[in-house]
């Protein structure tokens, strides 16, 4: 892995074309926000200049496997050699932080880390079932998705399915099932595109499985169908930019928010912008029109895409990283968070509910990791961690906690929040886990939280699970 590669290939389209800007208008039905006359615009796959610009010209490279890694672990964990055990699990908490690293034979192939730049494909997700066992997604090498089952050790059990897919975003999980989000394939149409080369055209879904695995429904959170493909006006589709997303679930509904390509025509050619973009569905695989958090573009240009349900508001609570204004970003309307520079190392990281009213949100800026609260735009508070890293991932941590976890080296440090104050709650551990810039840890009712990683070999995840703390 190496942070050479970290700036984003989203911030990267943010190159004037040499005819001049153009600006993007929403239609009437659509809720967004436009992209400002000052604002620079992607136009049809531009590459970037500077350091970026070998990444760019070589997006459609095969991932490379994952190096195996280290068995070993450090002194605060240990290794699981317990037979299955039933749900529901309650883990046993204890007075500081233990790690739990599993390593899982799923039998096939799965997609290497490569570059982990942010639009290559994701390897591997996972969810938290309600009674604390998980499943786990992972991207093949063979274009399909495949989703199987792990039980409170942490260990397979049955046969896993799988799905048609050629990239994977994330999973999420309910008592009936849950729901995976992935990518597929889709239809360009002819444009033309005003310049630039040509990518595939893609599309976004929501996989609805249940507590088998099998397939119960597939909703398109894109809109390209048999008249309108990615390179015709109007499109809201999936293309070589930045597009990973995020899956947030409200008791009845899934939402999705991720990273789009943009349609318009300008002339008799179209020019293909980036934002972000959310989708609510519900029960039943139908979209639910006129969401109030819904949109068809919110950020613009968008990276770093994060979503949390708040039962306490009965909304869902997004964030972006965004070049309009350089800022970490609620969209639609867009509120700042927190103020940036556009120098290639601002990220967003992930979203949690506070104790207290609000979120807390982790984000970077020059290999810094930061914590800002936030209950509706400005920051009311932020804190500078220890963690020097560009990609740092947090999750609520049991009640009242929150972990935040980085890379260093071949491992991951972690550091325990007060989900209140902010303030630290003992030192700092270390999780025997090969960090991926843009996978997510999950929470577990126990007060457990869990990430998927990298196995020993080509054909292995490992599980890392940081157990419950005690009072």
């Amino acid at each position: 892995m190496s942070r050479r590669w970290l700036f984003l290939s989203v911030v990267a389209v943010v190159i004037a074309s040499a005819v001049g800007v153009a600006v993007w208008t929403a239609s009437a039905d659509e809720t967004a926000a436009p992209v400002p006359d000052n604002t620079a615009v992607a136009h049809s796959g531009e590459c970037p200049t500077g350091p970026e610009s070998a990444k760019c010209a070589s997006t459609t490279s095969a991932p490379a496997s994952p190096s195996p890694t280290t068995t070993t672990a450090p002194p605060t964990t240990t290794v699981t050699s317990v037979p299955p055990a039933a749900a529901d699990c309650g883990r046993p908490a204890g007075a500081s932080p233990v790690v739990n690293v599993t390593d899982v034979n799923v039998g096939v192939p799965v997609t290497g880390y490569g570059r982990e730049g942010d639009t290559e494909p994701l390897p591997m997700a996972i969810a938290a079932t309600p009674l604390g066992d998980s499943w786990v997604a992972w991207l093949g090498t063979d274009s399909r998705v495949y989703l199987g089952k792990l039980d409170c050790a942490d260990r397979l059990v049955g046969t896993p399915t799988s799905f048609e897919g050629i990239d994977l975003q994330d999973v999420q999980a309910d008592r009936d099932g849950g729901v995976v989000l992935l990518t597929r394939r889709g239809e360009c149409h002819d444009g033309p595109l005003c310049g630039g080369a040509s990518s595939p055209c893609n599309t976004m879904w929501m996989i609805r499985f249940d507590n088998s695995g099998q397939q119960v429904w597939a909703r398109q959170v894109t809109n390209l169908d048999e008249r309108r493909g990615g390179y015709d006006d109007g499109a809201r589709f999936i293309w070589w930019y930045q597009h990973h997303g995020r899956l947030a679930f409200d008791g009845t509904n899934y939402a999705a928010y991720f990273g789009v390509a943009i349609t318009v025509r300008n002339g008799n050619c179209v020019d293909i912008h980036e934002g972000d973009r959310m989708q609510v569905v519900d029960a039943n695989g139908s979209l639910v029109p006129g969401h109030p958090d819904g949109f068809e573009v919110g950020c613009s240009h968008s990276w770093t895409a994060r979503v949390v349900w708040d039962p306490r508001t009965g909304h869902y609570v997004r964030v972006c990283a965004t070049d309009n204004g350089c800022r970490i970003a609620q969209p639609n309307p867009y509120r700042t968070v927190a103020a940036g520079t556009c120098d290639g190392t601002l990220f967003g990281g992930d979203l949690v509910l506070a104790s207290t009213p609000g979120y807390w949100t982790a984000w970077s800026q020059g290999g810094q990791a930061r914590l800002s609260h936030f209950t509706n735009g400005q920051a009311d508070n932020t804190i500078t961690t220890a963690a020097r890293s560009s990609h740092p991932h947090l999750v609520g941590y049991g009640t009242g906690r929150m972990l935040l976890a980085w890379e260093t080296g071949t491992s991951m440090a972690a550091q325990v929040y007060d989900a209140g104050s902010g303030k630290t709650v003992g030192s700092q551990f270390t999780i025997n886990a090969r960090d991926h810039d843009y996978q997510a840890f999950k929470a577990y009712a126990d007060g457990s939280v869990a990430y998927p990683a990298a196995g020993g070999n080509t054909t292995s995840i490992r599980i890392a699970r940081v157990m419950p703390l005690g009072s």
